[in-house]
């Protein structure tokens, strides 16, 4: 049976491309959603583009006959603008129509939909929680709209434990052990635990293309200072440290070493092996609890507040370098004034092509799936991507746990060869720092 969509403007401010999504069924477009439209059509932000993008793909669809009555769309639906009749007829809806305006008056064209023909299936289409509700308490049925969620607790870990028979430990440390999985996928880590000795076990990575899982290689050295403490922490430096995994997501709770191993996988790939000519750090500027309102100065010092947990981290390592005896006279402000690591703001990086290097774009839970798709395609030959950030600890109001640009990538990208993500979730920071990360 045909069914019958009404979008809410907060679906096409989302997704322009949502007039399309809704296959052979028949899509309405309330007046007042354009109307909404317009006043967000001068806004310099994203919300602002697709407010711009919506208004052309519409303003295209008026080629094809009136909107009023309808226009056919390539998968074989319907798109068709309307009103609401019922303001000057009933009394109750001009009331109806006086709080929360267009919520109500685009509530009201889903009510009318449903009352001329009972028989047809009229779903509201919103991203709005509070219309949602109201709308059910009206008896009309609404759903939440965003292809791209992913249920959180579903999120691929990147990590597995696997029961083996014992040759097949034994075969992962020499030539590589030969698994029969096909859910296996490109890059995943694997705790293959012997079924008959449980203390023989090997952590390895699974290679797809070969069928086989090879056992992670022992370092004996630090990376810029830093030891891998968990089995997790294991599987993220040898993602960081192989040139050919050009994408790596690092997921997990505060205090798990995502941003520390990613900076010092990345300061070890620039100055000890001169892979990539610098690190790039940048993160999501979204303050936590209220902000303090513009800063003064050239860029380097507004971004300095932001960009204080990097220098932290880089502070650490610095000094645990200096105990390796590996530091080369290097201080933390040598690294800048050499070019070795730049930290700059993400709100620029459109248009740029990046090559030939380590760049982290740390608190990623913080991005949208389009800004995040904005930044990876904007890395040149040789440039290798690391996304971290916690989907729990999320400061933008437009995002949530489960339609973020971290969890986007890690879900979209679990089945390419040149790319792995690992989930960590023991805590290395402090005992009161993974305390207050499980209890609170």
């Amino acid at each position: 049976m045909v069914k019958t969509f009404v979008l809410d403007t907060n679906v096409l401010l989302h997704e322009p491309n949502a007039l399309f999504r809704f296959q052979d069924n028949d899509v309405i477009l309330p007046i007042y959603v354009v109307e909404e439209l317009d006043q967000f059509k001068k806004d310099q932000s994203g919300l602002g583009r697709n407010a711009r993008e919506a208004a052309r793909l519409l303003d295209d669809l008026r080629t094809r006959g009136r909107l009023s009555e309808g226009v056919t769309l390539d998968n074989g639906g319907r798109l068709r603008v309307t009103f609401t009749h019922t303001l000057s007829t009933d009394p109750d809806a001009s009331v109806f129509a006086k709080q929360h305006v267009y919520d109500n008056l685009i509530l009201r064209c889903a009510l009318d939909l449903k009352a001329e023909n009972p028989e047809r299936r009229v779903i509201l289409i919103t991203k709005d929680t509070n219309l949602r509700i109201r709308a059910d308490a009206t008896g009309l049925e609404s759903e939440d709209y965003d292809p791209g969620q992913v249920d959180i607790s579903d999120l691929y870990p990147g990590h597995r434990e696997i029961n083996v028979a014992p040759d097949v430990v034994q075969a992962a440390y020499q030539e590589g052990a030969t698994l029969e999985a096909p859910d296996l996928r490109p890059n995943e880590y694997l705790l293959l635990r012997d079924d008959q000795n449980p203390s023989h076990t090997a952590m390895a990575r699974f290679d797809k293309e070969r069928g086989r899982a090879l056992a992670l290689p022992k370092r004996k050295e630090a990376i810029w200072g830093i030891f891998a403490r968990n089995k997790e922490q294991s599987f993220a430096l040898d993602l960081l440290l192989d040139d050919s995994i050009q994408l790596v997501t690092l997921v997990g709770k505060a205090g798990t070493g995502k941003t520390l191993l990613a900076l010092a996988a990345g300061l070890y790939k620039v100055t000890e092996q001169e892979t990539y000519q610098r690190v790039l750090v940048s993160r999501a500027i979204f303050p936590l609890g209220r902000d303090l309102g513009y800063l003064p100065g050239t860029l380097e010092e507004k971004m300095g507040p932001w960009m204080k947990p990097i220098h932290d981290n880089i502070e650490l390592l610095m000094g645990l370098h200096q105990r390796t005896g590996r530091a080369n006279g290097r201080g933390h402000d040598e690294l800048f004034d050499l070019g070795l690591i730049e930290v700059e703001p993400i709100t620029y990086i459109r248009g740029r092509s990046i090559p030939n290097q380590f760049m982290i774009i740390d608190e990623a839970q913080n991005l949208t799936p389009h800004e995040v798709k904005t930044i990876l395609t904007r890395a040149g030959e040789g440039t290798k991507v690391v996304l971290t950030g916690d989907p729990y600890q999320i400061d933008n109001p437009y995002v949530d746990a489960s339609n973020n640009g971290l969890v986007h990538v890690a879900h979209r990208f679990q089945n390419q060869a040149i790319a792995g993500t690992v989930t960590l979730s023991k805590g290395e920071r402090s005992p009161l720092a993974e305390l207050a990360a499980n209890i609170l």
